[in-house]
């Protein structure tokens, strides 16, 4: 169940957050194979890339249920390294949460998350992995930051180049 999809720096591998398996399936750019799986945690939802280009924040939402029915789920962001495709560090949302899509602030130190499923958002530390949840209306679904850094908007939340 394919969720969302971010090409490395590199631009040889695609990266596949898939919200069944519960992880991040490689791809290899050029023959569009599977190389390899990174398991993250459960329900893989979204992407965000660091300000650095060097880290994949991957947002597991908790629940592999596509509507709204189960809040406080175990969810977390797992950060991947692009370089050597692994993960480097395991962010739970403090009494459980539903992270979906969102952004990073200008200056690469906050991780802003929409809480779907839990009707908050979450602001993390991209230095220490502290959560801050802030409460919001019902469902939740992506936010973006402004300003964002690039002169183009290639859609969804804020991704500029």
């Amino acid at each position: 169940m394919p969720q969302d999809i971010r090409l490395s720096p590199d631009g040889k591998v695609f990266y596949v957050a898939d919200m069944m398996n519960d992880g991040v399936f490689l791809i290899d750019g050029d023959s569009f194979k599977e190389i390899g799986f990174i398991p993250t945690g459960i329900g893989a939802h979204g992407f965000v890339v660091s300000r650095d280009g060097k880290r994949l924040y991957v947002s597991n939402r908790g629940s592999h249920k596509m509507e709204q029915g189960r809040a406080d789920g175990p969810g977390s962001v797992t950060v991947i390294d692009f370089a050597t495709r692994s993960v480097v560090a395991q962010w739970p949302i403090p009494g459980g949460g539903s992270p979906d899509m969102g952004n990073v602030s200008a200056d690469g130190k906050q991780l802003w998350l929409s809480g779907r499923f839990d009707s908050e958002v979450y602001m993390i530390d991209t230095t220490s992995g502290a959560v801050t949840k802030i409460r919001v209306g019902v469902e939740p679904h992506g936010l973006t930051v402004w300003p964002q850094p690039g002169r183009y908007s290639q859609g969804h939340t804020g991704n500029m180049r």
